[in-house]
């Protein structure tokens, strides 16, 4: 039986936040460009590994029916590294796994010392005829350690995919098959895993607001067929991942101040806990959680009708209750590494193989299992981002997006 999705159902699901249905990005699909550099010629210090790209060896991502046939690509993953880290980290990923975060550390502490040492020799050089040459070498390599680092957040993100055996989806132009789709194993169950009850049930919600697929539908219901433009298919993953980074952003809001809410639960926080937890909070969140919370004296001396409130408020009351600025701050990426990653993978994921762009008519048929597997994805790739961007921006400055 079939089904026909409307353009207005997949564009803009009202249960979205305002901010996250506004188009953060420029365009989902940009033309491509590529940029080459120079291969550096620096070894790690710290490990044995090296940095030298090996044959590939063997296929770990594989999603669609039987036509949807693996890539050239060892790792047949939408995007590829293009860098000399990417490409060594994806070595590393296949060959050595035990030392792929080993390696990760390695490259972001190489990569922040080739920018800084640009900089300073820029600064050295101010008042010197080469000042322009060296201003200029350090933007040149200002953008190859932002296209480096950019890659490193995706074989992050890749191997975050890989603990919870789910491959990402390949590049939907190999799986298209006289314009059907179809992916498979649906994976729903491990894609849902990494999620707490609170962001689980929202994302249910989320799903059937997109695809109007409910979370106990039938077997029937998940492989009816729709027909759907691959942009508004492309629009809708966008949108969701960017869903998934507000999920978690929000969500670890809400947990930080519920523990700040009730001193005497599990995790009991006094006023000096409180500004040591504020010390370790990276700047932008401590600035979210503390913002919202007038003084440590008020939460700590709160009514206690307040408390029991806060306590049993689940995720979902806790979102509705925000007010415009702070969605916002929840919603927006922080960085424009991340910014970028969503737009380059989601461009590989749905272009095509000739220029990367996708065809605005071309519709194509496929199951609501396979459109539930691509928005979970989506959702979760959101929510590994926001743990990536955190993770990288400790060792390496990332640029903020404004």
């Amino acid at each position: 039986m079939d089904y026909s999705l409307s353009a207005r159902t997949i564009i803009s699901p009202h249960f979205l936040p305002s901010t996250v249905k506004s188009p953060y990005l420029p365009s989902i699909f940009p033309p491509p460009f590529n940029l080459n550099f120079a291969c550096r010629s620096q070894t790690t210090t710290s490990t044995s590994l090296r940095r030298e790209v090996r044959p590939p060896l063997v296929v770990v991502a594989k999603a669609g029916s039987s036509h949807c046939e693996p890539s050239s690509s060892s790792l047949n993953t939408p995007l590829e590294p293009r860098t000399a880290a990417g490409k060594f980290l994806s070595s590393v990923f296949q060959n050595q796994r035990e030392l792929f975060h080993v390696a990760v550390a390695d490259e972001l502490k190489l990569l922040a010392d080739d920018r800084d040492g640009a900089v300073s020799r820029m600064f050295l050089s101010s008042d010197s005829d080469e000042a322009f040459l060296h201003r200029r070498i350090a933007e040149l390599k200002e953008h190859e350690c932002q296209i480096a680092v950019e890659d490193i957040m995706y074989m992050l993100i890749l191997f975050k995919f890989s603990e919870i055996r789910v491959p990402l989806v390949p590049k939907l132009s190999s799986c298209i098959y006289n314009s059907r789709l179809e992916i498979w194993p649906s994976k729903d169950w491990e894609l849902e895993s990494i999620h707490s009850f609170d962001i689980l049930e929202m994302i249910r919600e989320h799903v059937f607001t997109v695809i109007g697929l409910r979370a106990n539908s039938s077997v029937t219901d998940c492989w009816a067929t729709t027909e759907i433009q691959l942009l508004q298919l492309g629009q809708m993953y966008a949108a969701s991942i960017l869903y998934g980074y507000f999920l978690k952003s929000a969500s670890l809001k809400h947990y930080l101040e519920r523990c700040l809410a009730v001193p005497h639960q599990d995790i009991h926080l006094n006023c000096r806990n409180v500004l040591q937890l504020q010390d370790s909070l990276p700047h932008d969140l401590s600035n979210l959680v503390f913002g919202h919370i007038s003084n440590v004296q008020s939460v700590s001396s709160g009514q206690g009708s307040s408390k029991q409130d806060c306590k049993h408020e689940n995720l979902k009351c806790y979102v509705m209750g925000f007010d415009a600025e702070t969605l916002q701050r929840c919603a927006k990426l922080k960085s424009k590494e991340a910014v970028n990653l969503i737009e380059k993978h989601s461009c590989a994921l749905f272009g095509n193989d000739k220029n990367g762009l996708l065809e605005n008519d071309e519709v194509i048929l496929t199951s609501f299992s396979s459109l539930r597997r691509l928005i979970l994805e989506a959702v979760a790739f959101g929510s590994f981002l926001w743990d990536t961007e955190e993770y990288v921006s400790s060792v390496f400055k990332l640029n903020e997006n404004y």
